[in-house]
């Protein structure tokens, strides 16, 4: 699943080719939106929030009622992705694979594979990200609000409670292993053996700041938090998908295992060092 870092460069992108611009036409390919037709509407803002895009339309009465005033929601999950192309250029990807179509004179964006794709009020955007804790990138960003939601729930593995976007919004799989390692902590901890949430937080929030850019995503740092995993022949990773291979700090084989909630959905794969992360006796 993308990480929040994926989402904000889409977003960026998206916001780049089209604020500001008006749709000479609109195409949802899923059956809720089918007919809808935005042709006219201009694109205010394309803006991420955790592992959502919110596009913002305004219609051609942008500045009258609250009707006016549109949101295109969508959600990566597994395997989606946001194009930009330019008019009428040559998609990458398969065509029956592409959600929405958005063309302006100046681009076309295309959705491919979105876990989800739909249209609300602006004024409703609550109904679909409300719940969501402080984002990691965002300007709502609040570790004190966050680490709070996280103890709430003293029991849970801190390796789920970093993936709950209900707690803070933006990690995925790889950061939530990375920050483990990084604080000596197993993922299958419970919250209340862990002393360090904040610093655990903080760590992965520099992890996803330092990877805003095209470069390919790397998350060993050197102290001054500047990417070491980009030069020829280091690892990108400290522990995700290096199974078997050796701890970048002790050298011991890195394991894999898998970690979901109580009663066994949403299992994922952990990557963990034994020595640097032992299992609480």
């Amino acid at each position: 699943m993308p990480e929040g870092d994926s989402v904000w460069r889409a977003a960026a992108e998206l916001h780049k080719a089209l604020a500001g611009q008006t749709l000479v036409a609109s195409d949802f390919r899923v059956p809720r939106f089918a007919t809808l037709n935005l042709a006219g509407w201009t694109v205010a803002e394309v803006v991420p929030r955790g592992k959502h895009l919110l596009m913002r339309v305004l219609g051609p009465d942008g500045n009258g009622p609250e009707e006016r005033k549109l949101t295109i929601h969508s959600h990566l999950k597994m395997e989606g992705t946001w194009q930009v192309y330019p008019p009428g250029g040559r998609w990458r990807k398969p065509g029956f694979t592409a959600r929405c179509v958005l063309r302006t004179a100046a681009a076309d964006a295309v959705g491919f594979s979105l876990g989800i794709v739909e249209v609300v009020r602006t004024a409703d955007e609550d109904t679909i990200v409300g719940h969501l804790g402080p984002d990691l990138l965002g300007p709502d960003w609040d570790p004190a609000e966050a680490e709070q939601r996280i103890r709430a729930a003293p029991d849970v593995p801190i390796g789920v409670a970093l993936l709950d976007q209900r707690n803070l919004a933006g990690i995925g799989n790889i950061y939530r292993c990375e920050a483990c390692f990084l604080s000596g902590v197993h993922p299958a901890t419970p919250v209340s053996a862990v002393h360090n949430v904040r610093i655990m937080m903080t760590d992965a929030k520099q992890l996803l700041e330092a990877n805003l850019g095209p470069a390919r995503r790397v998350t060993v740092l050197n102290p001054r938090g500047m990417p070491v995993g980009r030069m020829a022949g280091r690892p990108g990773y400290w522990v995700y998908r290096r199974e078997h291979q050796p701890c970048l700090k002790c050298r011991t084989p890195i394991r894999r295992g898998v970690l979901g909630k109580p009663n066994g959905e949403e299992e994922r794969d952990i990557y963990f060092c034994p020595q640097c992360q032992p299992m609480l006796p």
